[in-house]
Order: C-alpha cells, then sequence, then structure tokens
C-alpha cells in the first residue's frame, strides 16, 4: 500500500475536485462557446428588427385611426342627421349613462318604437340608423327617402311618430311612451 500515491480519503476527495475543475477550466477555454455567442447575438439583432418593425407598424395604425376619427369628427360637425348614418347615432351628450344600446353596443332596440318591427330594424341598422337619436335627427326630406329606400307607405314615419317615441325613449320616459304607444 505504500506504493499508492493517495492514501486517504481526503487525497482522493482533493484529486476528484481538482479533475472536475480541470475539466471546467478545459470547457470555458474551449473556443467551441463563441459559435453560441455569434448565434445569440444574430437572434438578438433578428429581434431586435422585428420590434423595431412592430413599432412602425403601430405608429402607422394609430396615425390611420387619428385620421379616421378626424374624418368623423368633421362629418358630425357638418350635419347631424350624416354622422348618424356615419356613427349610427346623432347627438348624444344628452343621452342618460346607463343607456348604451344593447350590451353597450352602441345601439338601441328599434323595435319598441311602435311601427318598428324586427324586419325594419334590421333594414334600418342596414341603413345606418341604429339608435334613437339617429331616427329623432330625420327630417321631414330625410324621413320620406328613407321610406322609399325601404319601400315603406308614404308618411309611415310621421304617421306613427317614429320621431317623437325616438325622443321619449331616448330621454328614458319610458311610463310616458308606455301609456301613449302600447
Amino acid at each position: 500500500m505504500h506504493d499508492m500515491l493517495f492514501q486517504t480519503p481526503t487525497q482522493f476527495l482533493l484529486l476528484a475536485l481538482a479533475i472536475i475543475a480541470g475539466w471546467f477550466f478545459g470547457l470555458a477555454s474551449h473556443p467551441g462557446g463563441r459559435k453560441w455567442r455569434d448565434r445569440y447575438r444574430t437572434l438578438e439583432a433578428e429581434h431586435k428588427s422585428y420590434r423595431l418593425e412592430q413599432e412602425a407598424a403601430i405608429k402607422e395604425r394609430d396615425a390611420r385611426i387619428r385620421e379616421a376619427e378626424a374624418e368623423r369628427d368633421r362629418i358630425a360637425r357638418a350635419s347631424p342627421v350624416a354622422a348618424s348614418t356615419v356613427t349610427g347615432r346623432a347627438v348624444t351628450e344628452d343621452r342618460p349613462a346607463n343607456r348604451g344600446g344593447w350590451f353597450g353596443w352602441g345601439r338601441d332596440n328599434l323595435s319598441r318604437i311602435r311601427g318598428i318591427d324586427e324586419a325594419d330594424e334590421k333594414a334600418l341598422h342596414t341603413e345606418g340608423i341604429k339608435t334613437y337619436a339617429a331616427i329623432e335627427a330625420l327630417s321631414e326630406s330625410d324621413a320620406s327617402a328613407l321610406e322609399e329606400r325601404l319601400g315603406m307607405a308614404r308618411g309611415r314615419i310621421a304617421n306613427e311618430r317614429w320621431r317623437e317615441q325616438a325622443a321619449m325613449l331616448r330621454e328614458g320616459r319610458e311610463e310616458e311612451h308606455r301609456r301613449d304607444y302600447l
């Protein structure tokens, strides 16, 4: 046993630690790590260019949205009736806050107006009239043109008093509407 270089467990443990440390030193100094570093830098550059492209696309989209909103506002200032056909609503500042239409989608239940059934409501939506305010904002000429486009009898909107009913419903006068029209 005297011819063995390592004789105690502590010496064997130190030998194992020296071998492991040498192995780690060899891996750290090996030039093979360079290819992973280069690949990392390439991917990093690709991600950076992708982020820049997406940021530019978002800026372009936001600019288009601002232009569309400015056009909508310009039309709304020009004419309340034109605004109702573009936006689906006319002047809504005096509209009660709890009146967001069906599920808050910016439309009202037009079939609550006596004389408007489900088919008429769909036809009105196709024409861009989706709120009580839009019906209320119709002029006599707009109403007669609408009647003609939808194939209704002349004077139907005035005879059934759609505008008056729409005003009541928009203002939240439910009881008065129920009493007078139902």
